[in-house]
């Protein structure tokens, strides 16, 4: 069979690397999958002209009911979906949007939701379709490159100290987009840093928003302890990841962070914010830190640094999570049984 994949396709985003991570279970079950970025169809009309070309289209799947799902409106294959966390935790917000995703669900095989939280919020805004929707948690894999290092990761990223060593380096990772809330801390953390020097944070990810990537730039400039490093290849983002102290996660909202999992793989403990796609899989003082205010992130953080116990326990209990709720192999078996219901 072959199908069309549309996602959006920012390099190096949560998005991308679900993406891929689907299609290659897609193609090992033998079908043809082209994965297409959403961004490059203005509409329904669009689709139809691709999926009509020779070889044909099967079948299609697209992540994010909106941004996605509805250039498959008019097309006369069978499709599935994959709810991206936006399009359920913020779109369903805008009624024009909400419509709009409505109708792709009622047209839609299959959905698939990361987590039960957006299966019951999808079931709750839109028209229930619950006997479609099936919750699969996102598969995680980790991969540590060994040609990384820290102390020029640091330095190209404007970390100047000596003692790269003592260095608590809190790493947040996220596109450059409003919905990341990249300057969240800031402000606060500029000041925790000025208390003791040690410890910084360093944000890291794809600049997305332009107009945001600006002010990011222009506000790190000017603010003591804070900085901004250049986007890296997973291999060599999971090697920083694993060197830091703790990564973070400020977000509006989220589907499911692959950070915040890729974090708990590694061995790295977490503090998000309090946010229900992030509360869905840190459990407070269990698999990681919550936290509601930038004040409340240096409280959570001084804790992670003063308990020993506390650091150990959930860095400890955060990799059992991963391993027992994020298998690759349960995710590819899903993907696979529900790409056959297409046929």
């Amino acid at each position: 069979m072959k199908l069309l994949f549309l996602a959006c396709l920012s390099p190096k985003t949560g998005n991308h690397t679900t993406a891929e991570r689907i299609r290659s279970y897609i193609e090992s079950a033998g079908h043809t999958c082209e994965l297409r970025d959403a961004g490059e169809f203005q509409s329904p009309a669009d689709v139809v002209n691709l999926v009509s070309e020779h070889p044909k289209f099967e079948a299609a799947l697209a992540i994010h009911l909106f941004k996605a799902g509805r250039l498959l409106m008019d097309i006369e294959i069978p499709f599935g979906v994959i709810f991206g966390g936006t399009d359920i935790n913020e779109d369903v917000k805008v009624e024009q949007k909400r419509v709009v995703m409505e109708q792709v669900l009622l047209k839609a095989r299959f959905a698939v939701a990361f987590t039960d939280k957006l299966k019951e919020e999808a079931e709750l805004f839109l028209v229930s379709q619950s006997s479609k929707i099936y919750v699969q948690p996102q598969g995680i894999q980790t991969d540590v490159t060994e040609k990384f290092c820290w102390t020029e990761f640091l330095r190209s990223s404007g970390v100047r100290t000596e003692h790269v060593d003592e260095l608590r380096v809190f790493l947040l990772v996220c596109g450059l987009r409003r919905v990341k809330d990249p300057l969240y801390l800031v402000e606060v953390f500029s000041k925790w840093h000025c208390e003791n020097l040690l410890n910084v944070l360093v944000i890291i990810g794809p600049k997305i928003d332009p107009v945001l990537t600006a002010e990011v730039e222009t506000v790190v400039k000017r603010t003591a302890g804070v900085f901004l490093a250049q986007e890296r290849c997973q291999q060599e983002l999971h090697a920083a990841m694993k060197r830091c102290f703790a990564v973070v996660n400020s977000s509006v909202s989220e589907g499911m962070s692959a950070a915040i999992l890729e974090a708990m793989d590694l061995g790295v403990p977490v503090l998000a914010r309090n946010i229900p796609g992030n509360a869905a899989v840190v459990q407070h003082e269990v698999t990681g830190l919550l936290y509601s205010s930038p004040q409340e992130f240096v409280r959570q953080s001084q804790r992670l640094l003063s308990d020993h116990e506390l650091r150990e326990r959930v860095v400890r209990n955060g990799k059992l999570y991963v391993e027992e709720h994020h298998g690759v192999k349960q995710e590819r078996e899903t993907y696979q049984r529900l790409v056959d219901t297409l046929h």
